[in-house]
């Protein structure tokens, strides 16, 4: 027997290279868009913001840190384009986990439903972003929600992919984050950063009003985080210049 025989580890399954990452990113999307919507529908009169904070944090921060080690404990589609543009996705898998957040946000959003009172769910309009109402408010909204969104997932690439400031403690760092962000930003826009969290409960309670403005703000947000992580403040292996 040639004992210079080189031994390859074998490759993960294809399941667990495509498929489980999709089921563990609608799992989670599920799961956290359901807390997220029944805390705010919960809180339909109105006792303060720190309920929705508490709940939408501590449910990411959860979900992150059970699922994250499957598919990276995204569900956002706004942090896989931040992602895949600092090299911590796929191309492959860009698209596949954006359906399974969009559905898993749909699902969370059908079960708040089933299980919240009538009155309540129709007084926080199922728990869909409806701050703005006049076309004045959209510029200070735009920009909260990109300012917010920026900061979160910046928390997020740089504690899960830039190689100086990777730490285990990242997803309560994401989930602190969020909380933080609705405390401050959320009678500015809602504080929502995140297109499933959005588009879930708009889909379910058919509440459409400027419903593209949180889809713009975390989208512009994730590309400005992918330009300062690649050109300014990545590692040498993230970064695309002055190596």
């Amino acid at each position: 027997m040639d004992m210079d025989i080189q031994f390859k580890p074998s490759q993960p399954h294809w399941y667990e290279r495509y498929v489980q990452p999709c089921v563990a990113e609608l799992l989670g999307s599920t799961l956290f868009i359901f807390m997220g919507c029944l805390s705010v529908v919960e809180d339909a009169e109105g006792t303060g913001r720190l309920q929705p904070a508490l709940a939408h944090g501590l449910a990411l921060g959860l979900t992150i840190a059970v699922l994250g080690g499957i598919s990276g404990g995204h569900f956002n589609p706004a942090v896989s384009l931040s992602m895949w543009l600092v090299g911590g996705l796929n191309i492959t898998m860009l698209i596949p986990y954006w359906v399974s957040q969009l559905c898993g946000g749909t699902i969370g959003a059908s079960l708040a439903k089933a299980v919240a009172t009538s009155e309540r769910y129709v007084n926080a309009s199922g728990g869909a972003f409806s701050g703005i109402t006049a076309d004045e408010q959209i510029p200070s909204v735009l920009v909260g929600e990109i300012v917010m969104t920026t900061f979160l997932i910046l928390v997020a690439c740089m504690g899960t992919v830039n190689g100086k400031t990777k730490t285990p403690l990242a997803p309560f760092c994401i989930g602190f984050t969020v909380t933080v962000d609705i405390l401050v930003g959320g009678g500015v826009s809602g504080a929502c950063m995140n297109p499933a969290r959005a588009f879930g409960p708009a889909l379910v309670a058919n509440y459409w009003d400027y419903h593209w403005v949180y889809w713009v703000g975390p989208m512009v947000a994730a590309l400005l985080v992918g330009v300062l992580v690649r050109l300014l403040i990545g590692d040498r292996t993230t970064r695309l210049l002055l190596k």
